[in-house]
């Protein structure tokens, strides 16, 4: 074993050009697969982070359409509601378009409650509170903007004419890495109030509610409950659990999240032709060293076995630095991507597959020449560089 060993990391030292060209590439297209495979991971992570006893009501046409502020009662009336809340999606402009994040007015007094994976301390709630034009921002908008308690934020309204100012309450945390804590909320009633005067048509109306509700056996039964008291009214209601919420919302962006996967596994087809080419030169180059092999007593299997040995060696060495390299680079990119991507971890899954990818790659690569060094006779190989 020692003696395999041996040659095998020999014939790896061996063309150190080429080696090193090859290892190149198989960190290259393992790393992208798996930064690609953690995008898409990624853009499910509300679905994958969905409370299951938390339904979200939505206008049902279209969940761009909103909902009389006045059904909040009547769904907190609803039997099997625990607690109730509402929201409203306010894409807004901060100094400049590129600057994009999510914005939403809340009612402050339940919002968070029903939210519990927005971690927020008592001080800041209680000041938020306080102060009707305040805001809360996540870490890590905070931390892009430099946005600091007392900070006030001017946004543009693009949905709600006019600008608005908001003081900065606090900065909230995520109870875990999939909470984005990139989102800003202000007080729902700020807006209410401003818009009566800005745009009587578009106060004491809502996003969409979030439902909080007491058992998840009775998930079923209160969404038809909701939807049944808002039957045949002016907007009628949708009721859904969150994850089938985030599912639909996934679903407007599937064929994109396709095309990544897609274009992830080409990734890993064009590195197994490269390695295959490689490993088949080195094959054709030492026909006659395979040769002396078998002549001196060595099986067909042994000589076969040193070609998959170095195949493998070489792909796990790359798949080794491109699993090493994926969480850096991924944390990068979200940073560079800014609020497109609240953060990307890479998970347990995406590097158990990159390793098997490498793995793979490598032992596919050496089928054929395996077969061409284990069947190729003493006399032609003797032969086959002269």
């Amino acid at each position: 074993m020692s003696q395999w060993l041996t040659l095998v990391a020999r014939n790896v030292l061996r063309q150190r050009l080429r080696t090193s060209l090859t290892l190149v590439g198989l960190v290259v297209s393992i790393l992208a697969f798996g930064v690609l495979q953690t995008v898409v991971k990624t853009w499910y992570a509300g679905v994958d982070g969905a409370v299951p006893s938390r339904l979200l009501t939505r206008n049902a046409v279209s969940f761009t359409l909103p909902l009389p502020q006045a059904y909040y009662k009547r769904i907190g009336a609803v039997e099997g509601v625990r607690r109730v809340t509402y929201m409203t999606w306010f894409g807004g402009v901060y100094k400049d378009p590129k600057n994009f994040f999510p914005q939403f007015a809340i009612d402050a007094a339940s919002y968070l409650d029903i939210f519990p994976e927005i971690l927020v301390s008592d001080e800041v709630r209680r000041a938020f509170l306080r102060d009707r034009r305040g805001a809360i921002v996540g870490r890590r908008l905070a931390k892009r903007f430099g946005f600091k308690p007392g900070d006030v934020v001017q946004l543009r309204g693009t949905i709600f004419p006019g600008n608005w100012d908001f003081v900065i309450c606090g900065v909230f945390d995520g109870r875990d890495a999939k909470t984005d804590t990139s989102q800003l909320f202000f007080r729902w009633d700020y807006l209410n109030e401003t818009l009566r005067v800005r745009s009587k048509a578009q106060a004491d109306q809502v996003g969409f509610y979030a439902v909080d509700v007491g058992s998840i056996n009775q998930v079923a039964e209160v969404s038809q409950a909701i939807d049944e008291v808002f039957r045949n009214s002016r907007a009628e209601t949708l009721t859904e659990t969150e994850r089938a919420f985030q599912i639909g919302f996934v679903k407007q962006t599937e064929a994109i999240l396709i095309s990544i996967r897609v274009v992830s596994f080409v990734v890993i087809f064009i590195i197994l032709a490269v390695m295959a080419n490689t490993m088949a030169m080195t094959a054709r180059e030492r026909l006659r060293e395979y040769a002396t092999l078998k002549a001196i007593g060595f099986s067909p299997g042994y000589v076969a076995r040193l070609i998959l040995g170095e195949s493998v060696a070489i792909a796990s060495i790359g798949g080794a630095i491109a699993i090493g390299l994926t969480p850096p680079v991924a944390a990068r990119l979200a940073e560079l991507s800014a609020t497109l991507f609240p953060s990307l971890i890479v998970s347990v899954n995406t590097v158990l597959l990159q390793a098997l990818s490498a793995l793979a790659v490598g032992i596919l690569a050496a089928v054929l020449p395996m077969r061409q060094a284990a069947r190729v006779s003493i006399v032609n190989g003797l032969r086959a560089l002269g």
